[in-house]
């Protein structure tokens, strides 16, 4: 038997933050807790939302306290403002940093016997669904919004853990590329490259199957096609990969990632590497180390990549070339090729075995261990 999660509704497309308030009222919502980054409050991004409650007389308050790798301090804080500022409703406006706090305050506030955090860990023993969630994403990656899944930092243990509960999944999804064009460059490249690795991963994941990979094939198409252009803020670029990467979201979410998954979370957690950044550059290494592993699926992902006559390749030629393609787009956009300057080779052991520990580890094809998860850290600095 296979599960399958998706939002109750997601509106997609220029404008589709317009449809919050009717959303918000016709649910029955009183108050929303508008939970954002203190950079997009800043620069005027969640106002596009919270002016849009302001004229339509909804009642808000907004929790910035989020760190770009939201840490368990800054989901207990979170807990304590959202009980006390009495909402029902929380509306996560940003990239994974914003909507993925948001998942944790509302699994707490109504589980709240997981007020410690840590014991969310993986797959999460919830029995009440999370306080509703609106997700409206700033960056076109993480897909969020989409998924059950959502990672924290543990700074006390220099680690990220990941979550996983269908429990936390937003009941509506916002994916309006307008809320996006404000991103810089090299976010719109890193984070664009995150969701080719959810698409990538997920396609070849032990998880996957027919329906998944409907989903994944689609959305390393969409993403192939439209990155290049995204990182030059054109505007069917953009709305191009505002789709991608949900579609990417829409399968990952049910089948798992992989081992690229689980060696970019220690980077984040112990040297602070944005989690796109970390991803890309793992994501070719990471190919080649599973390729054998993968049948004849590099086939198809270097078809909607875009190469010429993948039919009369031979299996390793097409492998090769699905690689290349993933290296060319990475290199297109500006992704660094290797860890130097961030791995220092003293903490390979430590990463290994908490990238061997992470909860994405045990999807990947291939099956691996600690010592071969060092040598691929150690091959890349």
């Amino acid at each position: 038997m296979q599960r399958f999660n998706l939002n109750e509704t997601s509106f997609h497309g220029a404008g589709a933050i317009k449809a919050i308030p009717d959303e918000f009222k016709k649910r029955g919502y009183k108050k929303a807790f508008v939970c954002s980054d203190n950079g997009l409050v800043k620069c005027g991004v969640t106002a596009k939302v919270t002016d849009l409650l302001t004229e339509t007389k909804i009642p808000f308050v907004v929790y910035s306290d989020i760190k770009p790798n939201p840490t368990i301090e800054n989901v207990q804080s979170g807990v304590n403002a959202l009980k006390k500022s009495g909402a029902d409703c929380i509306i996560a406006i940003g990239g994974g940093s914003s909507i993925d706090t948001a998942k944790a305050i509302g699994i707490i506030t109504t589980n709240p016997q997981h007020a410690d955090v840590r014991s969310l860990e993986g797959l999460a023993d919830t029995k009440n669904k999370c306080t509703p969630i609106i997700a409206v994403p700033t960056t076109a990656g993480t897909a969020a919004e989409v998924t059950i899944n959502y990672v924290i930092t543990d700074h006390e243990k220099s680690r990220k853990f990941v979550c996983v509960d269908p429990n936390d999944m937003p009941i509506i999804a916002v994916v309006d590329p307008e809320m996006m064009s404000g991103m810089p460059q090299k976010l719109t490249a890193s984070t664009g490259m995150d969701a080719l690795t959810h698409a990538i991963e997920g396609y070849i994941t032990a998880g996957a199957w027919e329906l998944s990979d409907m989903f994944h094939i689609k959305a390393i198409e969409i993403i192939t096609r439209s990155l290049r252009s995204a990182c030059q803020n054109d505007s069917k670029g953009r709305a191009e990969m505002a789709l991608g990467q949900y579609i990417a979201g829409m399968g990952f979410s049910n089948v798992g990632l992989g081992v690229d998954h689980a060696m970019a979370h220690p980077l984040s957690a112990f040297y602070d590497t944005p989690h796109g950044v970390a991803c890309a550059i793992l994501l070719a290494p990471i190919m080649e180390y599973n390729k054998d592993y993968t049948g004849e699926k590099y086939r198809e992902i270097a078809r909607v990549m875009g190469v010429k006559g993948v039919d009369s390749m031979s299996q390793s030629e097409y492998r090769q070339a699905a690689i290349d393609a993933v290296k060319k787009l990475g290199s297109d956009v500006g992704i660094p090729t290797n860890l130097k300057g961030i791995v220092q080779e003293k903490d390979i052991p430590f990463l290994a075995k908490s990238a061997f520990a992470d909860a994405c580890r045990p999807g990947n094809p291939r099956p691996t261990s600690v010592e071969e998860i060092a040598a691929l850290y150690k091959s890349l600095i």
